[in-house]
C-alpha cells in the first residue's frame, strides 16, 4: 500500500529505505487527472509484488521543496530509488504494461517468478494471478497439452484469440479433436518435433483453405507455427519456416 510521503519523511522513508528495499516514488497532485490515472495501475504494480517494491507518493504542491531537489517539471513524474540512489524514472501516464516493465527492471514480478518455475502449478498459480498474460497462458496451455489435457489447454488459452502461440495450442486441439494431423500430433506427444512439423506441413495439400481463417488448412498453418515457436532457439527454426511458406504457395 502507498505511503505518504512528506519533506520531513522523504530521506528516512525513501533514501533510506531503498538501501534495503527498492521504493518507487509518485510525484503528484490532486488536481492533476492523469496522476488519477496512473495511481491504480503503480498501486496494482507493488501490491503484485508482495513488499519487494515500495511505493511513496508525494503530493507536488504541498512539498515544493522535494519538486524543485528533483526537478519535477510535470506531472505524474515517477522515480525509482536503490541504494540510496534514482536508477529509473518516467513521466506522464504510461501504459499498464509500461508501468509493469518499469517495476521488473527493480525486482521480477510474482507473476514472473512463478512463469520461470514453469511447473503446471506454478503456471496455474500464476495465471490466475494475471489472466490478461498471454505469455503464462501459452506456459500453462502448453503443460496441459504435454500431459494429454485437451480440453484444460483450450481453457488456458481461450482469452488470447489474437495471440500466435495461443492461436497454435487451440489449432492443436481442434485438430486433434477433428482427427486431422494424428500422426504430426502423436510425434509432438513422443518429443519429436522435427517429424511433427514435416508431418503436419506434409498434410497441409490435403485441406485447401477456403478463405475464412477458420478451415483446416488454418488450423494446420496456425498449428504448425505455434509448434515452431515453442523453441526459437531452434537451428532449424528457419528451415521449418521456409518449408511452411512453401507448402502454403
Amino acid at each position: 500500500m502507498a505511503v505518504n510521503v512528506s519533506e520531513a519523511t522523504f530521506d528516512r522513508d525513501v533514501v533510506e529505505l531503498s538501501k534495503q528495499t527498492p521504493v518507487v516514488v509518485d510525484f503528484w497532485a490532486e488536481w492533476c487527472g492523469p496522476c488519477r490515472q496512473l495511481g491504480p495501475a503503480l498501486e496494482a504494480a507493488e501490491a503484485s509484488r508482495g513488499g519487494r517494491v515500495l511505493l511513496a507518493k508525494i503530493d507536488v504542491d504541498s512539498n515544493q521543496g522535494l519538486s524543485q531537489r528533483y526537478g519535477i517539471q510535470g506531472i505524474p513524474a515517477v522515480k525509482a530509488f536503490k541504494g540510496g540512489e534514482i536508477v529509473n524514472e518516467f513521466v506522464g501516464a504510461v501504459p499498464p504494461a509500461q508501468v509493469e516493465a518499469f517495476f521488473d527492471s527493480l525486482v521480477p514480478s510474482r507473476v514472473d517468478e512463478l512463469l520461470a518455475k514453469g511447473d503446471e502449478l506454478s503456471l496455474r498459480e500464476a495465471h490466475e494471478l494475471d489472466p490478461r498474460r498471454a505469455d503464462v497462458a501459452v506456459a500453462l496451455g502448453r503443460a496441459r497439452l504435454a500431459r494429454g489435457a485437451e480440453d484444460e489447454a483450450l481453457e488456458a488459452v481461450a482469452g488470447h484469440p489474437g495471440d500466435f502461440d495461443a492461436q497454435g495450442i487451440a489449432a492443436r486441439v481442434r485438430l486433434s479433436k477433428a482427427g486431422v494431423g494424428k500422426e504430426g500430433l502423436e510425434a509432438l506427444g513422443r518429443g519429436d518435433r522435427a517429424t511433427a512439423i514435416d508431418s503436419l506441413i506434409a498434410e497441409l495439400p490435403n485441406h485447401p483453405g477456403n478463405g475464412d481463417g477458420d478451415s483446416t488448412r488454418d488450423l494446420l498453418r496456425q498449428a504448425i507455427v505455434g509448434v515452431i515457436n515453442e523453441d526459437p532457439a531452434d537451428p532449424n527454426a528457419r528451415e521449418y519456416r521456409s518449408k511452411l511458406a512453401t507448402a502454403l504457395g
